[in-house]
Formats: structure tokens, C-alpha cells, sequence
């Protein structure tokens, strides 16, 4: 990458809050703690927190808690608040609309946010074809809403998800989740006719993207049988499963298949949709269009929206009254996700994911130099992963080390910096860190995770 294609914001937005990491207490520290106290005796257990802190300010890529430490955010709400905390445009927008129109229901009384939203969804999702879209709450509503526009469309019961895959909570998602604890165990019966098929995972199968997605194809043609299967879902670059980038070519295959047999193919952009790899959509770093585009997370800045967008012809096939909720496509949220489009356009926003995948690839290779323990560095834009393995065995046996994941999260968490984990083995390290954190921000994080590799022998 040429220092052309790395970019710096031309005019950098002025923070409320300074971009630096300070540690003041422990960690939690005395508030934090009062307030956990305060917590267990009324929230669930079943409602758990990577870092029991409780923040009280955010912007930019920096977390306050309520004691005044300052952590530097590569979580970023796993992947929400995309262009920054409290981003100045988000803020102004929504603002506004709180003070003309907070909700009126769409499928009652309409509003044009709606509309605006659903041409902008159309405008910049894969594909040069017509599209219409739908809004609801979240990632797993629009994950349960595309399998059941497909399920209309084609008039088969099938779902077919790849391993290592997660797409949600719900009933639904929980069957299409490939690992059980913590998402599932314990909370069956799960919806039916859900179906697993092997993934690309370069890293461990070695194999290309043809192969991958040719051994993905026998299993749905023997296991499932192409003429029951309505859907294939699937995320370009898998999220909780620990970032698997899947190998050339694998996505644009199955998308081939899928279309000769009927099969809709949905990509699950949650994650790793609105500029959060260096493109809108992850699935164009492969060359794939697929038929339906799930979006949530970074889509409205914080905000509660998410999205089924896709050809028109498929979306058209649900009937009058089928598709909605009550909140779904709310109008402040609605105003938000108008404020992140332009945001992305106004900051060049994709140009500032690539500048962090080089700062973070730069890093994070001359980390891998000094410490074994890093299997593999992977992922796209402002959205990369370190697999950990065993020391000593990178190169032959791979075998997972979960334990260094958990003392590299507990151990930047005292130092200021927020990491979070992932990988179907626990034993992967993810960065998601917002569009707004600074190169100095990065390094800086990375000085924190260098002394934590360093303590661990």
C-alpha cells in the first residue's frame, strides 16, 4: 500500500473527551465497584461484561469510566460505534429528530428518514441491481427476516450456515450459531431444518478457495439437497468465530452454485458492514454479490437499526403486513444511520480503515517476529485478528492457547486499553477499534499488548 492510498482525516473533528489512555484508580475502581454491587442485586446473571467498569463518557476511540480512567477502545461496542463514539454528526442528527417525530410506527403513519435510509442501503450494498430493504432492531431480527423473505421467495423450509459461524440470540440464531456455550446451551428446543456446512479456514484446512467451497457444495447437495434449501447465510469474514478471512474465491463460488440452483445467498454484514474493513461491505473485498445484505451494528452510530437489503424481486415476495415490527426503522435512528453515510463520505471514512489495517498489520507483524505465540495475522481494514497458539507450535501442530487470550485481555485492561476475544477455541485476539482512533492511539495499544505477551513467558 502506497502512502497515497493511506489517508488522514483533511479536517479532524475536535473531541469532547482527550485521545489518550489514564488509569487514576484501580481497575474497576471504587465507583465502578459500587455500582457492580448495585448491579448484581437486580440484572440478571445471565447478562455478563467483559470489563466491569461503568462508563460514564465516550468519544472518539476513548472510554471514561466513572472514576476517570481512560481506556482506549478497540471493541468499539463490538463493532457498533464504527465512525467513533458520540460522533459529532450523529448526535446533531439524531438531536433533531428527537425534537420532530420520535415515532410514529412506519407500517401505521411513514416518514421519509425510512425512505432515505432504504435509498442509501440500495445505493452502496453489492450488486448493480434494483433493491428494496427492510428495517428492524437488530443484527439477529434482520438475520431472522432475511431466512424469512428467502423461505417466501423460494417456498423451501432449509437454512444452511457455515461452521464457525455466529449470527445471534434468538431461537433462530441460536441453531445457526456454531458453538453452543455461551450462546445456546441450555435454552433449546432450537428452530429446525438448520444446517451446518464446512467453512473456508485457510489456516487450518490449507485448502484454496475453490476446494473449500467445492467440499461447502457436497455437503449441501448430499446433507440438505439443493432443492430444499432456501438460503445459505453467510459472513464474508466471520466475526465471533475468530475473523476467518476465507480464501479466494470460496464466496463468489457458492454465490455461482447457489444461483444455478435457486438457493438465496445472504452475507451477514453485522460485523464487518459500513466501512468497517476499508469497503461499505466486506463482501466486495472478494468479489461478491450476494442476493440479500444484513446490516446493524455500525449502520446508525449507536443507535438500535438494522437491515435486510436485496433484489427487489426477493424482498417483493413477502406479502402486505408480513415484514415490520414496532420499532423497527425508527425515526432517530433512522436520522443517525442518514448522519453515518455522510459521515463516511464527508471523512473519507474507507480510506481511514485501510490507514488503520496498515498501522495495525504493521504493528502487529513486528510483534509476531518477537513472540511464537502468535499463530496467524488476519482480517481486513479496522477489522484484524492474531490467532494464539501453544509456543513452539505455530508452524506445526497449531493447537489453540485460550489461556493467552484471557491474560492479554485482563492485563491491557489494567493498563487502560480494551481488547476483546474470540474463535470458535477462545484463542483469538480481535481489533475493532473505531474509524476515529489515531495511529497514536495504536501504538500505543500495542505497547500495552507487547508488555503482555512479554509477561507470559
Amino acid at each position: 500500500m502506497t502512502d497515497s492510498q493511506i489517508s488522514t482525516r483533511a479536517a479532524a473533528p475536535a473531541y469532547s473527551v482527550p485521545q489518550e489512555r489514564k488509569i487514576v484508580t484501580a481497575v474497576p475502581g471504587p465507583k465502578s465497584q459500587a455500582l457492580q454491587a448495585r448491579r448484581l442485586e437486580v440484572v440478571s446473571a445471565g447478562v455478563s461484561s467483559a470489563l466491569p467498569v461503568f462508563i460514564e463518557r465516550a468519544n472518539g476511540a476513548i472510554l471514561v469510566d466513572v472514576d476517570g480512567n481512560q481506556f482506549i477502545d478497540f471493541g468499539a461496542g463490538i463493532g457498533v460505534t464504527t465512525i467513533g463514539h458520540t460522533d459529532a454528526r450523529v448526535v446533531a442528527a439524531a438531536t433533531e429528530q428527537l425534537g420532530d417525530v420520535i415515532h410514529t410506527l412506519f407500517t401505521v403513519t411513514p416518514y421519509e428518514e425510512y425512505v432515505r435510509v432504504a435509498e442509501l442501503l440500495a445505493e452502496h450494498t453489492p450488486g448493480n441491481w434494483a433493491k428494496k430493504s427492510v428495517l428492524v432492531n437488530s443484527g439477529a431480527e434482520a438475520v431472522e427476516n432475511g431466512v424469512k423473505i428467502a423461505r417466501k421467495h423460494t417456498g423451501r423450509r432449509a437454512v444452511a450456515v457455515l461452521d464457525h459461524a455466529y449470527h445471534g440470540r434468538t431461537n433462530l440464531t441460536m441453531a445457526m450459531n456454531y458453538k453452543a456455550m455461551p450462546y445456546g446451551t441450555g435454552f433449546g428446543p432450537f428452530a429446525g431444518d438448520v444446517y451446518h456446512a464446512p467453512s473456508s479456514y485457510p489456516y487450518r484446512d490449507g485448502l484454496s478457495g475453490v476446494d473449500a467451497a467445492a467440499r461447502t457444495i457436497a455437503y449441501l447437495e448430499k446433507v440438505v439437497g439443493a432443492s430444499d434449501l432456501a438460503c445459505l447465510v453467510v459472513e464474508p469474514i466471520q466475526g465471533e468465530g475468530g475473523f476467518m478471512v476465507p480464501a479466494d474465491g470460496f464466496l463468489p463460488t457458492l454465490q455461482a452454485w447457489c444461483t444455478a440452483q435457486g438457493v438465496v445467498m445472504i452475507a451477514d454484514e453485522i460485523q464487518s458492514g459500513f466501512a468497517r474493513t476499508g469497503r461499505y461491505f466486506a463482501s466486495e473485498h472478494f468479489g461478491w454479490e450476494p442476493d440479500l445484505v444484513l446490516s446493524a451494528k455500525g449502520i446508525a452510530g449507536g443507535l438500535p437499526l438494522a437491515a435486510v437489503t436485496g433484489r427487489a424481486e426477493i424482498m417483493d415476495a413477502a406479502h402486505a403486513g408480513g415484514l415490520g415490527g414496532t420499532f423497527g426503522g425508527n425515526p432517530v435512528a433512522c436520522a443517525a444511520a442518514i448522519a453515518v453515510f455522510e459521515s463516511i463520505e464527508e471523512h473519507d471514512l474507507l480510506a481511514e480503515g485501510r490507514r488503520i489495517e496498515a498501522a495495525l498489520l504493521a504493528g502487529l507483524e513486528r510483534l509476531a517476529q518477537r513472540y511464537d505465540v502468535i499463530g496467524e495475522i488476519r482480517g481486513k481494514g479496522a477489522m484484524i485478528a492474531i490467532e494464539l497458539v501453544q509456543p513452539g507450535t505455530g508452524a506445526t501442530t497449531k493447537a489453540p492457547n485460550p489461556e493467552a487470550v484471557s491474560q492479554l485481555v485482563a492485563s491491557a485492561a489494567q493498563q487502560g486499553v480494551l481488547f476483546l476475544s474470540a474463535g470458535t477455541y477462545g484463542n483469538v485476539l480481535r481489533f475493532l477499534p473505531s474509524l476515529a482512533m489515531s495511529d497514536a492511539l495504536i501504538d500505543d495499544g500495542l505497547r500495552v499488548l507487547d508488555d503482555g505477551l512479554a509477561a507470559l513467558g
